[in-house]
């Protein structure tokens, strides 16, 4: 399945999901009362909202590519879920607001009786279930989007999982379990929020991708027999995805269409990467003097395959 249909699929879901759990959370919260139900239908009205957000801001992130955006529009999902970012600060305040004033307060009100545990369980469970499925579609689409949204759902297990603490705890006889529990789990919401938005600002202002990945971008363009090195190598995040530009040193004896052939397939190796778009190759001649020592290809490669101090 295209990328495009998994985007655009996964969004839905999720968008229906939330939507579901609302009219379930609200239904119970008219019926018992609970605080606990209450916040977490509040919760996901406002999962609801952005998760409208993300089904827009993914259907344009796959459009195809138009001539003025001739690399296609995958550089807005880092603002998709920057936009994610914001929905999970601001779920992850009203929790620790609402925990907060009830302890002050002292007023806990948790339902007693079957069906704010029941919709509370379901809704760990459907949470769970969403957040496995973005998980597996952000890995398999390297969207940043959908990572952020697994991330939200993780979340959301967490808020329900302190819910049901609260209204467990009022059954035993002990209803300050709610906000206590609730204040905690805040914080691991807002911590996930700051995961959020250091995992998109490195997208948008072109940060390095992962050493790891570096590293086998120079070993590809190295595995080439007739490549005896390279330098300026240079790979950054434009969106999600990774531009790389590189300069590979041949002897100079090659025919221009030797050349040809071997830039090619050094772009054509390292293009295979899933997280890699654009690959920029430069063939420099042995006899035009401009090999050169590049210490964070010898870092990551541990080593030259010849010499640096060999004069052309």
């Amino acid at each position: 399945m295209s990328r495009r249909r998994t985007l655009r699929r996964v969004g839905l879901l999720v968008l229906v999901a939330n939507v579901a759990l609302v009219v379930a959370k609200g239904t119970v919260y008219y019926w018992t009362g609970s605080l606990a139900v209450g916040s977490e239908a509040v919760n996901s009205l406002a999962d609801s909202a952005y998760s409208l957000v993300i089904v827009a801001g993914l259907y344009l992130t796959t459009q195809p590519p138009d001539f003025e955006h001739p690399h296609g529009h995958e550089r807005i999902e880092p603002f998709v879920s920057l936009f994610v970012a914001l929905g999970i600060f601001a779920a992850g305040g009203a929790v620790l607001w609402q925990a907060a004033t009830t302890l002050q307060s002292g007023n806990v009100t948790v339902a007693r009786g079957p069906a704010a545990a029941s919709v509370l369980v379901v809704s760990g469970v459907v949470k769970y279930l969403l957040y496995r499925y973005c998980l597996h579609a952000a890995d398999d689409t390297n969207s940043p989007a959908l990572a952020a949204t697994a991330l939200d759902n993780r979340n959301d297990i967490l808020t329900a999982s302190a819910a049901l603490v609260g209204v467990l705890g009022a059954m035993a006889g002990y209803p300050i379990l709610d906000p206590l529990a609730a204040g905690l789990v805040a914080f691991g919401i807002l911590y996930t929020g700051v995961e959020v938005v250091q995992d998109n600002i490195d997208y948008l202002v072109g940060a390095a991708p992962p050493e790891n990945l570096r590293r086998e971008i120079i070993r590809r363009a190295l595995a080439h027999p007739d490549v005896e090195g390279a330098h300026d190598v240079i790979a950054h995040y434009v969106g999600p995805e990774i531009d790389v530009s590189l300069h590979i040193e041949v002897q100079g004896d090659r025919t221009l269409m030797e050349a040809h052939r071997i830039e090619t397939d050094v772009a054509q190796a390292i293009s295979a990467l899933a997280e890699v778009d654009d690959v920029f190759v430069h063939v420099d001649p042995k006899e035009a003097g401009e090999w050169k020592p590049d210490d964070e290809v010898d870092q990551l490669v541990g080593g030259r395959i010849h010499d640096r101090n060999e004069k052309p």
